[in-house]
């Protein structure tokens, strides 16, 4: 039966949640534009990938809509950001032992 089970039926997101969406992710380059102006030190490259990663997120939810999705949907962006990880766990661990085997590092 086409058309009658759950799994059919859209969710329509308001139009005010797109903008408030929106004008977050404009906030956000202004403020990672202005933070790249502050000196913070070592901590200016986690401040900018923190602002980065957030914006993102709100990317991937709201006009993605995975927020809205099947759990199929969820545990393939979580299978992608798992395997995302792993990668780049392997290149840290990499990186971190080139001197171990006397090949210089960067």
């Amino acid at each position: 039966m086409a058309g009658n089970s759950k799994h059919d039926e859209h969710h329509i997101v308001p139009v005010s949640v797109y903008l408030a969406v929106f004008f977050t992710l404009i906030a956000l380059t202004w403020v990672t534009a202005w933070i790249s102006t502050v000196d913070l030190g070592p901590l200016n490259i986690y401040v900018a990938l923190s602002i980065a990663i957030f914006k993102a997120s709100l990317v991937v939810l709201f006009f993605m809509h995975i927020k809205y999705g099947t759990r199929l949907t969820k545990m393939i962006v979580g299978a992608g950001l798992f395997w995302l990880a792993l990668l780049l766990f392997i290149v840290m661990i990499d990186i971190g032992t080139r001197n171990w085997i006397g090949v210089p590092g960067r």
